[in-house]
């Protein structure tokens, strides 16, 4: 590389830091954790996939815009993964992530994987059962946390089937904390056939009204979330250093939220758990204490 494009790749690793600082919202405490190796690799991947995320959520765009953008997403991709000297130096996002996928051999297939989910949320509003549900998140969700262990170093089957429970579990709970959020927008992640079970009607979201048929749903598809994170904690402790830290502290702080979830009896209506300063002493304990923990 020639001096000015390492110039060009510093800037564009610090773009994709900046965007990342920009919309982290549920663990903040957690990414200073993540070796400093790692940063700009993690940084890169998460503003490919924020601003995917950005493109299927805008709501001044029609979905055949949307699902556009998406495409040609897809297609900067595939050049960031196959040919990475044909991407633009002015091309921030994909200058950055075509370094990190051809450093730490990430497969292109998790990238198009989230591409996938992102055109989903364009097209799908609503989810007919569990199984649904968790289709998608093997592909919104699960991609991130095998992406992160190949950033540091990790290709193990056993850690990537605990990161798929850690990661949908994560993206459960995050669908659950923002259920009035998604319905303003009009989708609804709670299966159908558990509201069905429970007589949960989509018009009490309307009327922002969380009763007892939507909490009894909602204790439903939490219960499973739980049992999901449980799942997960194994790789927690599957890998060293820094990361341990990094993966103890977002665990502990997803849970942390769906016990709040829980505490208020799913009333997102009128209090939208959030993790801030409170809550760092005691992610800090639990992670400290993490062995003990059952």
């Amino acid at each position: 590389m020639t001096r000015h494009d390492d110039a060009a790749l510093a800037g564009a690793y610090a773009y994709c830091v900046r965007r990342a600082r920009e919309h982290y919202e549920n663990f903040p405490v957690a990414s200073r954790l993540l070796p400093a190796a790692m940063r700009p690799h993690i940084a890169a991947i998460y503003a490919f996939a924020r601003e995917a995320d950005d493109f299927a959520d805008e709501p001044g765009l029609q979905p055949d815009e949307r699902l556009r953008r998406l495409d040609d997403w897809g297609r900067r991709l595939a050049i960031a993964g196959a040919a990475p000297e044909k991407v633009p130096v002015d091309d921030q996002v994909f200058l950055a992530l075509s370094a990190t996928i051809q450093q730490c051999r990430l497969p292109v297939a998790l990238f198009e994987d989230l591409l996938s989910a992102f055109r989903q949320d364009v097209t799908t509003t609503r989810y007919a059962t569990w199984k649904d549900v968790l289709d998608y998140c093997r592909r919104s969700a699960n991609p991130v946390g095998r992406l992160v262990l190949r950033v540091a170093g990790y290709d193990d089957r056993t850690l990537d089937e605990s990161s798929d429970a850690f990661c949908t579990a994560l993206q459960l709970v995050n669908f659950w904390q923002d259920l009035e959020r998604d319905w303003a927008i009009g989708r609804v992640y709670v299966p159908e056939d558990d509201m069905s079970r429970a007589n949960a009607r989509l018009d009490d979201l309307a009327r922002k009204a969380m009763n007892a048929e939507w909490r009894t749903a909602m204790a439903v598809v939490a219960h499973r979330t739980r049992d999901l994170f449980r799942a997960g904690r194994r790789v927690c402790d599957g890998v060293r250093g820094r990361l341990r830290w990094e993966l103890r502290a977002t665990w502990l702080g997803g849970v942390r939220i769906l016990d709040q979830l829980e505490r208020v009896q799913f009333d997102v209506f009128n209090h939208r758990p959030t993790l801030g300063a409170r809550d760092l002493p005691v992610l800090l304990r639990d992670a400290i204490l993490w062995s003990a923990r059952s």
